[in-house]
């Protein structure tokens, strides 16, 4: 199977209206631009929009993690790197860092398990077979790869003694 390991195939660029009122980009909107990443990685893997039309399923997100490491600004351009951790016959469990193009820095992650799910049911799913083992195909490519240091993160305060 060719799929890119990792996944490094999409960019944005922070818009204006992202802007807080401390000048950078605000965490709702790191949200925003992670959704739009997830979006490109599940059309790539096959399970996105045109997914959804042609099988009337879809995939919710269940849980997910964001770690804000440095600030990004007005007009910064952003490029992702995604990384399959995990997938069974309904879920899928993956990762997201997000860069400053330019400077090269690791800005945010963002880690998230999504559950397939039937949209006349309103109920998860198992996924079709061929999906199932093309999900397997990029997890056995992305499994050797070495992962962000945030999967599988706890927040907490930490301390010493």
């Amino acid at each position: 199977m060719t799929f890119p390991a990792p996944y490094r195939e999409f960019s944005s660029r922070v818009r204006p209206e992202w802007i807080d009122y401390n000048g950078h980009m605000n965490v709702a909107y790191y949200v925003a631009a992670f959704d739009e990443a997830t979006d490109a990685f599940y059309e790539a893997l096959g399970i996105g929009l045109s997914y959804k039309n042609a099988s009337d399923c879809s995939t919710f997100t269940l849980e997910g993690h964001i770690t804000y490491d440095q600030e990004v600004m007005e007009g910064d351009e952003l490029k992702f790197t995604t990384y399959l951790l995990d997938c069974d016959a309904k879920r899928i469990h993956y990762i997201h860092e997000m860069y400053h193009a330019e400077k090269g820095y690791l800005a945010a992650t963002n880690e998230l398990i999504g559950i397939h799910i039937d949209m006349n049911e309103r109920r998860s799913k198992a996924m079709p077979d061929d999906m199932q083992a093309r999900l397997q195909a990029v997890l056995d490519l992305h499994k050797p790869l070495e992962k962000p240091h945030q999967v599988g993160r706890v927040i907490g305060i930490r301390r010493k003694g």
